[in-house]
């Protein structure tokens, strides 16, 4: 075994794509990825925040804010997903009312 570390996510093949970045505190950012290191900093192009709602800070709304060129650091990061092929779904696990 060599004493080299690999990192998880192989995020060579998201380079120059669009990719969806969750952040600690609640913050959500897409972009396209122009680079990364192996501490998971990102840096996206093209950023676009989603604004939170003042009422629930775990919720976005449709609310943009662009940022342009931005670094995510890598110890604040804690999801990174393409944009390509993903689809919202509704959530199978909410109750109808009146059920």
């Amino acid at each position: 075994m060599s004493g080299r570390k690999e990192t998880v996510l192989d995020l060579a093949k998201f380079i120059d794509k669009g990719v969806q970045v969750k952040l600690t505190g609640g913050r959500q950012v897409v972009g396209t990825l122009k680079g990364y290191d192996q501490l998971l900093n990102l840096v996206l192009d093209e950023a676009i925040e989603f604004i939170r709602d003042s009422d629930d800070p775990l919720k976005t709304t449709d609310h943009t804010r662009r940022l342009g060129l931005i670094v995510c650091r890598g110890t604040a990061v804690m999801l990174v997903s393409p944009t390509d092929g993903t689809d919202e779904i509704a959530n199978p696990f909410i109750q109808p009312e009146g059920a």
